[in-house]
């Protein structure tokens, strides 16, 4: 708290806050450098603490009583200072529930500012209502967080009806609310924030669990980490980038913590994407050293994967264990596992945590230096706009080396007590669905295609536990959105984002979300759209904010940390999107800006040419590139698993949607398959390759559409030292 920050203050001020416990109210009270009224529902008027209201100041609002608002402008208009919780009630999530507009309507009328505050840590309390697992997740003395922003004026037209008004006010209200709980302390590093969940939610509980072995507790976890650390501080040097080359497993998550708590940075790297792709990422990042499994690595090299990787050191995880003391024992026994802080090396949250890679979908992959601070605040920031608690399970069979699956899928559970279930693979179209059904989850992440294939081979009841559906990395097919709906009832989530910002943007969520679009951008996040020309509608987007990275790293320049910098300005990134935004913030991606053709001085969008092509054959994948023809200039070609697919039949789709007759394709090629990334991306590079002469992909690597899907089905496959199911 520092109340000079706040100063000077409005006349008029209405103090809005998220809503943990029964001491919200007075907690605040007491620590706002002004007096307020502490506006409280019925029910916690009635509530266990309500002898503590009596030496408050407050008065009782029913959120869901018309009369509120005018009791509520009243008091603001005759200066008094009111501390309202739009809740209505106490958390049961631990994130922001349903916010009701009393309070932005009330101070709509009083022509009021608002103040947001965040308070975290007391839904973890006695006091609290979010239900735990175990007793050892709940504290009589929890580690308290309140953060108070500036005060701001509800960005509310003049003009237009009093219902618009009102809606836009609650938006504005809703948009501080969740800036303020995503603003709160990050000066922690990764391992750190893994060592307070564990304080948090209890060494006990279970929290990581594979489909093939028993769960993983958090101290399970914390010993395998620490061991690995030791072991990795002797072939390593404090502050250097390591290749890790591992599966979607448990071993690779105690791989990451315990490489982050050395301070050692470790490096992602995409074993689908071949040797020479893999080379050229250890050439930008200056890796020199990689750990993987050697049960891993022989499962690829039989699938015909051979990494023969030249001028860096490869350490097998199966032997660096093996190499594991006597004195390393008691070390971790006596010393690092009583006090695990005590041990690992003192770093900044704005240090160097992770390199990731970009997907590669159009070009050579760039290395992403991403700080603690920016993975911890699109945690926060993700959060703020979705519910989950210790009582869900999420299922990610998404590979960690991209920073979707890394992320939201893997890291934010295992910080925030949510138990995460790991697949090594998101291909087994028939398995995930049963575990899905078997293990009780309740959330599944996944992308466009992959959802599409879990639809058509699950059972109507597999996903009947499922209550949040998230896709990222692509665009969200419409029929594989209505499928889901129409089979299993559940809507889909979409979110949008970049590596480059570690990695969501924004996301659609149960508090705002609006079909077709990719939601709101998250909170804390500064945005430009800057004008293309050709592009009658919308923009480039460029985006700043606490989650955007540290630089990038490029194979021509090895080892050099290029800051983000666009057009905007430095520290600004250039998504390279072309985006719509709506008057309430809803943003729409409109498609790629690589990804356009310009033919008869137009500009034509290769997603609309897929987007006929998917229409006219609905059954089938289908991709769009850009071909230079001589004398003609750009042309489009269409590449499609359809044998029977021709541009009469794309024709009429094109009149059916009422398409331009530019957005059916000039030429089409049929292929048996699509080549596609590990992230389930197209991958436009191969395809470009085989219009350019070819199809053999830069580097000397065969390409095979057939055979890409079950060399990654095996590797995604292996773990070390363990076999998963088939």
């Amino acid at each position: 708290m520092h109340p000079a920050r706040i100063q000077p203050l409005p006349e008029r001020l209405l103090v809005v806050s998220n809503h943990q416990s029964w001491l919200d109210g007075p907690l605040i009270a007491t620590l706002l450098p002004f007096p307020v009224v502490i506006a409280v529902a019925p029910e916690e008027n009635r509530g266990p603490l309500r002898w503590l209201l009596k030496l408050f100041p407050h008065v009782v609002i029913d959120h869901a009583e018309p009369f509120s608002v005018k009791r509520l402008a009243r008091l603001i208009a005759k200066g008094v200072r009111v501390l309202v919780f739009p809740e209505g009630r106490v958390t049961r999530t631990g994130s922001l529930m349903k916010l009701y507009d009393v309070a932005a309507l009330a101070a709509l009328k009083a022509d009021a500012s608002i103040l947001p505050v965040a308070i975290d840590g007391l839904a973890m309390s006695r006091f609290g209502e979010v239900p735990m697992r175990c007793a050892a997740s709940w504290r009589w003395r929890p580690e308290v967080r309140v953060i108070v922003r500036q005060p701001e004026r509800p960005t509310v037209p003049k003009d237009g009806s009093l219902r618009a008004r009102r809606q836009r006010a609650a938006i504005d209200m809703q948009r501080l609310i969740q800036a303020a709980t995503a603003s709160l302390p990050l000066s922690r590093t990764l391992f750190e924030a893994f060592l307070d969940a564990a304080a948090s939610f209890g060494q006990a509980t279970s929290i990581l669990e594979e489909s093939w072995q028993a769960p993983k507790t958090y101290r399970d976890l914390l010993k395998g980490s620490l061991a690995l650390s030791r072991l990795t501080a002797r072939i390593s040097r404090q502050g250097e980038t390591v290749g890790i080359l591992m599966p979607n497993a448990a071993a690779t998550v105690v791989l990451l913590f315990g490489l982050g708590a050395m301070g050692r940075v470790p490096a992602m790297l995409n074993f689908t994407a071949g040797r020479a792709a893999i080379q050229a990422a250890c050439r930008a990042a200056q890796v020199r050293l990689i750990i993987t499994s050697r049960r891993f690595v022989e499962a690829l090299s039989e699938q015909g994967i051979r990494l023969e990787l030249e001028t860096v050191e490869v350490v097998y995880l199966e032997e660096l264990r093996l190499q594991l003391t006597l004195a390393d024992k008691l070390w971790l026994l006596a010393k690092a596992l009583p006090n695990p802080r005590k041990v690992i090396v003192a770093q900044e949250a704005t240090a160097p945590a992770m390199v990731l890679f970009t997907s590669g979908s159009e070009g050579v992959p760039k290395g992403v230096v991403l700080s603690h601070s920016a993975i911890l605040a699109n945690i926060a920031q993700m959060r703020s706009v979705i519910d989950f608690t210790s009582a869900d399970k999420f299922l990610n069979a998404l590979p960690m080396y991209h920073s979707y699956s890394l992320t939201a899928c893997t890291l934010m559970p295992l910080l925030t007590g949510t138990k995460v279930l790991l697949y090594p693979t998101p291909l087994h179209y028939r398995v995930i669905p049963e575990l899905a059904y078997s293990k009780g989850c309740t959330f599944l992440f996944g992308t466009s295609t992959f959802l599409g294939h879990y639809a058509r081979h699950a059972h109507p009841y597999d996903f009947h536990q499922i209550r949040v559906v998230v896709s990222g990395a692509e665009k969200l097919d419409e029929d594989v959105a209505a499928t889901w709906l129409r089979k299993f009832g559940l809507r889909i989530t979409e979110g949008y984002g970049s590596t480059e910002c570690a990695p969501v943007l924004s996301l659609n969520a149960p508090l705002a979300y609006k079909p077709g679009s990719v939601g709101r951008l998250l909170p804390n996040i500064e945005h430009r759209i800057l004008p293309v020309p050709g592009i009658a509608s919308g923009g480039e987007l460029h985006v700043r904010g606490p989650n955007l990275m540290l630089g990038y790293l490029l194979p021509e320049d090895p080892g050099v940390l290029k800051p983000p910098c666009s057009e905007v300005g430095v520290g600004w990134y250039a998504t390279g999107d072309l985006v719509d935004m709506d008057e309430e913030g809803f943003l729409w991606v409109r498609g790629r800006l690589k990804r356009f053709a310009k033919i008869a001085g137009e500009m034509v969008s290769l997603e609309a040419v897929e987007r006929v092509a998917r229409h006219a054959s609905p059954e089938h994948q289908h991709a769009a590139s850009v071909q230079v023809v001589v004398d003609l200039g750009e042309t489009t070609v269409l590449f499609t698993t359809d044998p029977l697919l021709t541009r009469g039949v794309l024709h009429q789709s094109a009149r059916k949607l009422g398409s331009h007759e530019l957005a059916v394709a000039r030429s089409i090629v049929h292929v048996e398959h699509l080549p596609m990334l590990g992230s389930g991306k197209t991958d436009y590079v191969a395809l470009q390759t085989l219009l350019v002469g070819g199809p053999n992909p830069p580097g000397g690597e065969q390409w095979d559409p057939g055979m890409m899907v079950s060399l990654r089905t095996a590797a995604l496959g292996a773990e070390s030292g363990i076999q998963g199911p088939r």
